[in-house]
């Protein structure tokens, strides 16, 4: 991964862009970010995200009966690779991290036969297989239809209001500070993305979130995709979600904004027609093909993994962020195991690897 990083420098082609800044709190977050990427801490990680993931599913269909319209299908994902060796070491590593808490199939399918696995693959694909029952979701549209539902039931959300910090009477938080006034509060979760550090920051305790920002359009595609495809060399996904393909990809580290930069997009765009075709000629088509171009800072911690812990020295503020690409995925569980936290005072069990102080990054010691 590190020579990966370094190779990326500079290349904003390269699905993994690395942009220096003359920042030394980059610099900090980069030093950390090395020091997490050992075998051991990424073993770690994915079994603690996986384990907390393990009731996702249960929870969305959880959503749809209580009247939020998710939008959630499960057409299943299709990796698909340039290389059959690839495509066997990609399965080998995804089994051994799975360790049989979902099924996957015994071997990739090379040749011709790749392509049967989903009619929108190109003659460049060589090698491919099916997870079954992954989900895919429109963030927009299920974002919306939460807070409908929210509101239906009687919650008041504040919109186009910034916040600005916290009033606290001794080590609790009394009242939400924004641009138009405070909103009192018996209890306080930060969940607020690359800003969630400012917010923390203004309690005593921020974190060091850098910002892996992602790129994504929607095109028609003719074929449209059947599943999701994952494109395997090149880190890219498209997805379909209603009558229209999503593609995205790339992870960018150029600081905390959303600029989006066209070179991006482009890149996305030239990975995805190595394993869906020619959907275009020349990339000054794409201004008139694609629609929505997005870009979206994804908050990082420099271990990968989340915080979802009551924020220290505060009896009532809570902390949720830097859930990364993961943030829909994990949404629903953060929301209802963070809930029984903040109703008992008790941390459930799943979430002891997400706590406020853990090394390598809080100075704290690192414990399972």
């Amino acid at each position: 991964m590190v020579r990966y990083a370094l190779r990326s420098l500079g290349r904003p082609d390269s699905p993994l862009y690395l942009r220096p800044l003359p920042d030394p709190a980059f610099v900090r977050w980069l030093w950390r970010f090395w020091r997490s990427s050992t075998p051991a801490a990424f073993r770690h990680g994915y079994a603690a995200i996986a384990e907390l993931n393990r009731s996702t599913f249960d929870l969305f269909d959880g959503l749809r009966a209580a009247g939020v319209e998710t939008g959630l299908t499960r057409p299943g994902m299709v990796h698909a690779f340039l290389s059959p060796a690839e495509a066997r070491h990609h399965l080998a590593v995804q089994r051994q991290m799975a360790h049989g808490r979902y099924p996957l199939p015994d071997d990739v399918v090379t040749g011709d036969e790749a392509r049967l696995l989903d009619p929108v693959l190109s003659s460049r694909v060589r090698a491919a297989y099916l997870v079954e029952g992954e989900g895919v979701v429109d963030p927009e549209a299920f974002a919306r239809a939460l807070g409908e539902a929210l509101a239906a039931s009687g919650v008041k959300v504040h919109e186009n209001r910034e916040a600005t910090g916290f009033r606290t009477e001794g080590s609790r938080v009394v009242a939400l500070r924004t641009s138009t006034g405070e909103i009192p509060c018996s209890a306080a979760v930060i969940a607020a993305g690359t800003r969630s550090s400012d917010l923390l920051g203004s309690l005593g305790h921020p974190l060091p979130l850098q910002a892996g920002k992602g790129y994504s359009f929607s095109v028609d595609l003719d074929p449209a995709p059947r599943h999701t495809l994952y494109f395997g060399e090149r880190r890219a996904v498209a997805s379909p979600i209603g009558a229209t393909t999503r593609i995205g990809g790339t992870m960018e580290l150029s600081g905390n904004n959303n600029r989006l930069d066209w070179r991006r997009i482009v890149a996305v765009a030239l990975a995805s027609r190595q394993y869906l075709g020619r959907w275009f000629d020349d990339p000054d088509d794409l201004v008139s093909l694609i629609r929505d171009p997005w870009v979206g800072g994804r908050p990082f911690l420099p271990d990968g993994l989340p915080v979802v812990d009551r924020v220290p020295g505060h009896d009532n503020a809570f902390a949720a962020t830097g859930h990364g690409m993961l943030g829909v995925t994990l949404g629903p569980v953060t929301g209802r195991t963070l809930a029984d936290y903040v109703r008992t005072g008790r941390r459930p069990d799943v979430l002891m690897p997400f706590r406020f102080n853990r090394a390598p990054w809080s100075g704290g010691s690192a414990r399972r």
